[in-house]
């Protein structure tokens, strides 16, 4: 009969006699071997098993049905634990670990530092909600320190909106997803550009050419932060590029540079194959270029008119703003096959916040005020593959993957 039949019976019931034997002291190779040699001798059955190394110290539990002699049983674990110099309890009870409670989340929490009085605080914040932390597992040590929190018995609304003040408040930052199968499925990553995907302003780089630099970032900072209309603010904007050479955009194009970790992030996710659209307020002629260099699947921006080799001042059809960017969203997604809910949407400015509260996780990146407040999740570290962390990937197995494939 198959392991995996429906009608088998569970050996432990949840008032069945188990033991609980933990070990803990030095790591050192042959450990669980040892272990598992010695338990068989007393041929129980394994239930449960976990293990974890932090600078070189072991800790590994495993609950087994009751032993025929426990006497025998516990002197055995005393024994093996002496022999390999490390400690051991042995915790007899009943049944097996407790039903996690309903509300079941991930919390992803980032920090350059991250510090104690953080974790003390997230962590009281996660009790008083009624919340249960059931595991705790590191995702990276570098460029941040990223922790990964599974939760149960917390709605995860209620969960992200205390835990993303508590994070604010200590510096850091804080993600809340719901647990559940979907987060393994298939995703579309939107992201907006300037000042996202790409370090600075594009348009205040062709600004640069025309001698309005100062003028034209004035405004896109005001349109940033939702203090004018963003179609409005654009004409205003692009008017002043009236007479700059056309071959401005392809230098401008040859002088970007990319936020620190985004290749990274789109390399990562694209071997997990994640799709990626990029949207921006920004022009077709430089979008087009870094969606070709990047392999982006898809791509909607602004289209700048330009006559005789020079830029004419004016856009092109239909501005993509604000609304426009959530529209675009939800085209590629059913363009891409891929339930809205499983879309991830990055952004800065103002511009954005409708893409972010259309798709399924949308994340504030080092954005404006704002935008920090509205978005459900905020990343406010320099790095943008640390996003990466929020899918539940750690920076070890992205190494792994780049080293194989060098």
């Amino acid at each position: 009969m198959s392991a995996l039949d429906p009608t088998l019976t569970p050996t432990a019931q949840l008032t069945a006699p188990t033991v609980l034997v933990t070990f803990s002291g030095p790591d050192r190779a042959g450990v669980s071997t040892r272990v598992f040699a010695e338990l068989a001798a007393h041929e129980v059955e394994i239930l449960d098993v976990e293990q974890l190394v932090v600078r070189g110290h072991l800790v590994l539990s495993v609950l087994v049905t009751a032993p025929t002699d426990p006497v025998a049983f516990d002197m055995t674990m005393k024994a093996a634990s002496s022999d390999m110099g490390l400690g051991v309890e042995s915790v007899h009870g009943l049944g097996d670990n407790r039903a996690r409670r309903v509300g079941r989340s991930q919390v992803v929490v980032l920090g350059a530092p991250l510090k104690p009085a953080a974790m003390a605080a997230l962590t009281a914040g996660i009790k008083g909600l009624g919340g249960n932390i059931d595991r705790i597992v590191r995702m990276a040590r570098y460029p941040v320190t990223a922790i990964r929190l599974e939760v149960s018995g917390a709605e995860p609304d209620a969960l992200q909106a205390e835990l993303a003040a508590i994070g604010h408040s200590h510096g850091i930052d804080v993600a809340v997803q719901e647990h559940g199968i979907l987060r393994h499925a298939q995703r579309l990553v939107v992201m907006d550009v300037d000042s996202t995907l790409i370090q600075g302003e594009v348009i205040e780089m062709l600004a640069a050419h025309a001698g309005c630099e100062a003028a034209v970032a004035e405004v896109t900072e005001r349109a940033m932060r939702g203090e004018i209309d963003f179609a409005d603010s654009l004409h205003e904007r692009v008017a002043q590029l009236r007479g700059v050479p056309a071959s401005a955009l392809d230098e401008v194009y040859r002088n970007l540079n990319y936020t620190p970790g985004a290749r990274t992030m789109i390399r990562t996710l694209k071997r997990l194959g994640y799709r990626f659209a990029l949207v921006s307020g920004g022009f077709t002629q430089i979008i087009e270029q870094i969606a070709e260099a990047l392999e982006i699947d898809y791509f909607a921006a602004n289209e700048l008119e330009v006559v005789d080799g020079q830029l004419t001042g004016k856009v092109i059809g239909e501005v993509v703003d604000r609304a426009g960017k959530a529209t675009a969203l939800r085209r590629f997604a059913d363009e891409a096959g891929i339930n809205v809910k499983n879309t991830v949407a990055i952004g800065d400015g103002a511009n954005d916040l409708d893409m972010l509260a259309a798709s399924g996780l949308g994340i504030a990146f080092n954005a404006k005020p704002l935008v920090r407040s509205q978005a459900k999740t905020s990343v406010n570290v320099p790095y943008l593959d640390a996003i990466i962390y929020l899918m539940g990937i750690t920076r070890e197995e992205v190494e792994a993957a780049d080293a194989a494939d060098a």
